[in-house]
């Protein structure tokens, strides 16, 4: 069964008007011609829909002409089919369904699989306004028995059996007199042939080896067939048959070591149907049961600071991986500060310092930490994406946002441990992202509160920048870098240190309005970037004194920056500022210093600010109205290293003869013995002196244990004097 001819004409009618009716802003369909083969289709309505009437009527040929539909009349019955209306912004959605089961479709087993359509009409749906009909919408219905689809609009909830089930029970059934299902041998077949054929009894789109599609649907869709092992190829040849070497690019070697098989790694996957348990991996720190606890004889660098419950003191951290670990165990005078983020409703807070008793290194010797507890002011720093809560609920619950411990230690022991909480009050049901901070400091017994050195005396990778201000109005010990949380604006910003040896970026966004004072917003964006370097002078080296400005203190040096003032009178446009200041770039230049005990010491040669301007522009959206932009800010740090000698200029022959030059080929002869040079520096250098040898002594007691040196030596002892 086909569709009238006139029926395609009426659609081709249809949809030129559809194309040109929306542009003239009259009532239309979109889209005005649909092609149904599932249970329901939707299409919206577009235009003036105040006081429109919607209808729907089977189109029935009579006499190879198409009848005109009745319109004015609400009818949302029409048979087999129902008509949905429901209004939108500006438009109507209207949805046509399927009323009757497609069950009536199939009178046995085999009608399943029918080539033939289950319902084949032709809908069309009116909208009028006084009886006066205004647009159309034509629908042809054509829906398949065997349509993964049509199962799902049936409502059928037995699903129907596939034709290798129906032959394998009749087949077996014959036998037997049971209904049993043959399982194929899975050590010769693989079990699942087609794992695309979700829907038994029923075609699956895209899934080519599924034996329910006919020819006429399987060419609907041959071209976006599903790949691999999903689509049916459960035997795909692997990289080491010796069939794929014309396939793809082998080595030329390939054929002597190809496997000559034809199997399947897919194959006795089930075998037998054992199982095997998969182990979940636990998100916490493994921790040996056995605690190896020398604490009592001292700590040394590295070890684990122990309890009095014989178990490691644990404080937050984050791993190589970027995860945060709660059960991390803190090392013996290893400083570190991390921050944790998760989920407020899923967060549970553990026991507090306070209650934990600490060895402190003598037989016998236990602390408890000294705890002060403080409360946050700005919960938005630390809580982001929450939700608003209608009722207060629960009593209201604390949660530490920062810890901060400052363990203080004499020789190989802890003397004292002191520990600031910052705690928030949030709702027991409070939903959202908390920001958790965690800071660990050793500090020697004798110390004051001086600040903290950078190294002894050259600078240690990862320290921060030593900074000194001559205003007296900064007490600035440092350069910073924003580190932005939240909605990523300069006012909730944080600061965060420049450290030695690693460049780094950072930004933020500053608030602006479309009629900004361009002068104004030139001092704001300076006055940001400026905060970033309160100092006037960097420490050249890790310990220098910041009581003695002569000790190896360098100025920074500063650019000129941008001229702030006024525009001129060309430029007072709303939305547009020339030359306003959006970058700040650091540039610190450093070289060895010679060395302390064999490790190289690093200082500081210079430091150079510079601005770099753009011109503003406010972006609009669909219209500029009054609101507010975001003007971005970024700021970059650069470390150049400067040789401490200059380098000896290459000789002609070094310049073309490129043979062993290391960066020109892929083959580096120079490095064939690199482990040996001085530029190895994995391990000590006496030590791979030491392992050069062992191989060379390795090498020459083969080669004399050779099969030729075996034969010379039998010739030279068989040769007659």
């Amino acid at each position: 069964m086909r569709l009238p001819p006139p029926l395609p004409l009426l659609g081709g009618l249809l949809l030129l008007q559809g194309v040109w009716r929306p542009l003239r802003g009259d009532l239309v369909f979109i889209p005005p011609v649909i092609r149904m083969s599932g249970p329901a289709v939707s299409a919206s309505l577009v235009g003036g829909t105040e006081n429109v009437t919607v209808s729907l009527a089977l189109l029935q040929d009579e006499m190879g002409l198409s009848p005109v539909p009745y319109c004015g009349v609400q009818d949302n019955e029409t048979g087999d089919w129902s008509l949905t209306v429901t209004p939108n912004v500006n438009s109507l959605e209207v949805t046509v369904r399927l009323k009757r089961s497609l069950q009536s479709c199939f009178s046995n087993e085999t009608d399943y699989f029918s080539e033939s359509p289950c319902v084949v009409q032709t809908l069309v749906v009116s909208a009028a306004r006084n009886s006066s009909c205004l647009a159309h919408l034509l629908i042809q219905v054509e829906i398949y028995a065997n349509s993964s689809l049509a199962h799902n609009a049936s409502g059928m909830k037995n699903v129907a059996p596939s034709q290798t089930e129906i032959r394998t029970r009749k087949r077996m059934e014959g036998q037997t007199g049971e209904n049993v299902t043959v399982i194929p041998n899975q050590v010769y077949q693989p079990l699942g042939p087609c794992p695309c054929n979700l829907t038994a009894g029923a075609c699956d789109v895209r899934c080519c080896c599924d034996q329910e599609c006919s020819s006429n649907l399987t060419a609907l869709f041959r071209d976006s067939c599903f790949p691999g092992v999903f689509g049916g190829d459960v035997n795909p040849p692997f990289d080491q048959l010796c069939s794929v070497q014309t396939a793809h690019g082998v080595p030329d070697w390939f054929p002597f070591l190809c496997v000559q098989l034809d199997n399947s790694p897919f194959l006795g996957l089930f075998y037998l149907g054992s199982v095997s348990s998969g182990q979940s991996a636990s998100p916490e720190v493994y921790l040996h049961a056995d605690l190896k606890d020398f604490s009592d004889f001292g700590y040394k660098q590295g070890d684990p600071v122990m309890t009095a419950e014989k178990e490691y003191f644990t404080i937050p951290q984050v791993s190589l991986a970027g995860r945060c670990l709660r059960n991390a165990p803190v090392a013996f005078l290893q400083n570190f500060d991390v921050q944790c983020v998760t989920e407020l409703d899923t967060y549970q807070e553990q026991d507090g310092a306070a209650n934990v008793k600490i060895k402190n290194g003598v037989v016998g010797g236990i602390l408890t930490p000294k705890v002060i507890y403080e409360e946050a002011t700005d919960l938005d720093k630390f809580i982001t994406n929450t939700e608003t809560l209608l009722s207060r609920g629960p009593a209201p619950r604390n949660v530490n946002v920062e810890e901060h411990y400052i363990f203080r230690w004499n020789n190989n022991t802890i003397s004292e441990i002191n520990v600031r909480i910052i705690r928030a009050e949030v709702n027991a049901q409070q939903k959202g992202i908390m920001t958790q901070k965690f800071t660990v400091k050793f500090l020697s017994y004798n110390s004051g509160n001086e600040k903290e050195s950078s190294g002894n005396p050259g600078y240690q990778l990862g320290k921060p920048v030593r900074a000194l201000s001559t205003n007296q109005m900064s007490n600035a010990t440092t350069l910073h870098l924003w580190q932005s949380a939240g909605r990523g604006l300069c006012t909730s910003a944080t600061f965060k240190p420049v450290l030695f040896g690693e460049n780094a970026l950072s930004g933020c966004l500053l608030e602006v309005a479309m009629n900004e004072n361009c002068a104004q917003l030139r001092e704001n964006a300076i006055e940001l970037l400026d905060s970033l370097i309160p100092a006037t002078h960097v420490a050249m080296r890790g310990n220098s004194d910041y009581n003695d400005l002569s000790d190896g203190w360098l100025e920074i040096i500063r650019a000129d920056a941008p001229d702030t003032g006024a525009d001129s009178p060309n430029s007072s446009t709303n939305g547009v500022c020339l030359d306003v200041p959006a970058q700040l770039s650091v540039r610190i230049l450093f070289s060895d210093a010679g060395t302390v005990e064999g490790i190289t010491q690093q200082e500081i040669l210079g430091v150079e600010t510079r601005f770099s301007s753009v011109n503003w522009l406010f972006q609009c959206g669909l219209t500029c109205e009054d609101g507010a932009g975001f003007f971005p800010l970024s700021a970059s740090v650069q470390f150049i290293k400067i040789p401490a000698q200059l380098p000896r200029p290459r000789t002609r022959f070094q310049i073309n003869f490129t043979e062993y030059d290391c960066n020109r080929n892929e083959v580096c002869w120079p490095q064939l013995l690199y482990p040996l040079t001085q530029d190895y520096q994995g391990e000590p250098y006496p030590q791979c002196v030491a392992k050069g040898f062992l191989l060379l002594t390795f090498f020459v007691l083969a080669v004399v244990l050779s099969d030729p040196c075996t034969r010379t030596r039998k010739a030279r002892n068989s040769a007659p004097i």
